[in-house]
């Protein structure tokens, strides 16, 4: 007889995210007591903006694996979760849509206005929004991802497949959108100060990128939808309801009387409902864009009048519409549901409204814990200095280029593309990447605007498949929040729902930037991909 042989099969573990963002934490303060034994360090450009002299800075990894590093783990884990800033935009979030959602508003509305769209338009026009809503800063994350969810699940399809399909347009889609906002203000001050490395009178106008914006989201929503429909939509089984049962129980005349008569009647308070609604919301809308409005009386309000340019009023580091609009929002669903609730007459008095909401709620307690881990995990890797480290030293191999041209372009896309796995945030990654990449581009004949637009491309392109980004937890969380199986979904299994759509939308955003070089078509108001 032969010997059998025995194989060794590993046990696969199913690891709740909180779990995992609890190793990774370990992870992090075990790697940077390594780095920061072994004395890696790496050195960077900055500009001064008075002088426009470029001084180096050191990065250096801090060592969290000691007695000063737990120590700080420990006493800050309060402050880390208290200010952490998806938990306070989704809670204002979910309050405003726990009132519309309570009252039937939602559902009132779903039902006769999106019911009516075929699911791969609704599907485009969720992806649409959601691309458009970079425009103010991280909206879409808060807004979207649970709205789409309940769209979704209205139209007899996967709340599932509505968390994955926001959460895609939103993140893959962040380089896009249609009007000039808080991304330029944030980008425009350094491509100005690292193009006059080369140009000393060199300006970058804020309708820079605006053509190559329209254009790369009306893009990205259709191939956003195609991608969705197509290869990951057939993988989420249509949910079962109970009116897909056959009924075949004898027919009672008398009871389908007084079942289309209370139908009539829900539909009669329906529309008296949604009619109040939308002219209550008009009417917020209306006051709301007075208070962008400057200079007449009492309006203003939302504005950071110390700017010297409207723009910066608006989208700048202080502006009140900028850290306002979550509430806005939510203040809007809360005015609306009440107004909606009060004359369908789906809500009795103030007890009945505030416990309906409470049972929305009562589900998101598991998404609290995800998020409290989350921004441990997210507040230990910026403590430890490691993505800086990362992107210092990719700033100094790009530095190191030969290439030119459509090589440049593509590698510097990739690299930047690798850098957003470890440094989320646009900004932060290009007062770094700036100083070295848009005068290599200048020296290529790139402009600078179009390297501007290259980061914006290369940061979507990797953008929803990183845990560092602080509002990957309410991507993770929510997709719990609507498991009905025993076992959780880990972080693994989340971007392995979206790897299909990081893949195909990279080569999408590659084929953009390329397509545009190579065809030198404007990219903004008078301004090329060229010099």
């Amino acid at each position: 007889m032969k010997d059998k042989k025995k194989k060794l099969k590993l046990k696969k573990y199913n690891l709740h995210p909180v779990i995992t963002f609890i190793l990774l934490t370990i992870f992090v303060v075990i790697l940077s007591g390594i780095i920061s034994g072994l004395g890696i360090q790496a050195s960077y450009k900055e500009i001064n903006s008075q002088t426009l002299e470029v001084q180096s800075k050191l990065v250096s990894v801090e060592n969290l694996l000691n007695y000063n590093g737990l120590k700080y783990i420990i006493s800050n884990a309060a402050k880390n979760f208290a200010g952490f800033v998806p938990l306070s935009n989704l809670i204002l979030a979910l309050v405003g849509l726990s009132v519309a959602y309570s009252t039937g508003l939602i559902d009132a509305f779903t039902r006769r206005i999106t019911l009516n769209i075929d699911n791969k338009k609704l599907t485009f026009l969720i992806i649409l929004f959601a691309t458009i809503s970079s425009l103010i800063n991280d909206v879409g994350y808060v807004i979207l991802i649970p709205l789409s969810a309940i769209i979704f699940s209205t139209n007899k399809r996967s709340p599932f497949l509505g968390v994955i399909t926001a959460w895609c347009g939103v993140a893959f889609g962040y380089g896009a959108t249609i009007f000039v906002g808080s991304s330029e203000v944030n980008l425009i001050p350094d491509t100005t100060l690292a193009a006059r490395l080369i140009d000393s009178s060199y300006h970058v106008g804020l309708s820079s990128n605006l053509i190559i914006m329209i254009v790369s989201t009306i893009i990205t929503s259709i191939v956003g939808t195609i991608i969705i429909e197509k290869i990951i939509a057939p993988k989420f089984k249509r949910p079962f309801y109970s009116e897909d049962l056959a009924i075949t129980k004898e027919i009672n005349i008398d009871k389908i009387k007084e079942t289309e008569q209370n139908k009539l009647e829900i539909d009669a308070r329906e529309k008296k409902g949604l009619r109040k609604t939308i002219i209550v919301c008009i009417i917020f809308l209306l006051a709301f864009a007075y208070m962008l409005i400057p200079s007449l009386p009492f309006s203003g309000l939302l504005l950071d009048l110390e700017e010297d340019t409207y723009l910066n009023q608006v989208f700048g580091v202080n502006s009140y519409f900028q850290d306002g609009f979550t509430y806005m929002i939510s203040f809007l669903f809360i005015v609306a549901g009440i107004v909606y609730g009060i004359n369908a007459k789906t809500i009795k008095n103030d007890k009945d409204l505030l416990e309906k909401s409470f049972l929305y709620l009562n589900n998101i307690g598991s998404l609290i814990v995800t998020l409290f881990f989350a921004s441990q995990f997210i507040a230990v890797f910026k403590k430890s200095n490691i993505g800086n480290l990362i992107l210092a030293l990719c700033t100094k191999f790009i530095s190191q280029l030969s290439f030119s041209g459509i090589a440049l372009i593509f590698l510097v896309m990739i690299i930047i593309a690798i850098c957003n796995l470890f440094v989320t945030t646009p900004s932060a990654k290009w007062s770094m990447l700036a100083p070295i990449v848009v005068p290599l581009m200048m020296q290529s004949n790139i402009s600078p605007q179009f390297a501007q637009f290259i980061l914006r491309a290369g940061d979507s392109m990797t953008k929803g498949i990183t845990p560092l980004l602080a509002y990957f937890a309410i991507y993770i969380g929510y997709l719990n929040v609507y498991n009905n199986e025993k076992k959780s979904i880990t972080i693994k299994e989340g971007i392995g729902y979206i790897m299909p759509y990081c893949f195909i939308m990279a080569i999408c955003w590659i084929i953009i930037i390329i397509g545009w070089y190579i065809l030198g078509a404007p990219i903004g108001v008078g301004i090329n991909s060229t010099l």
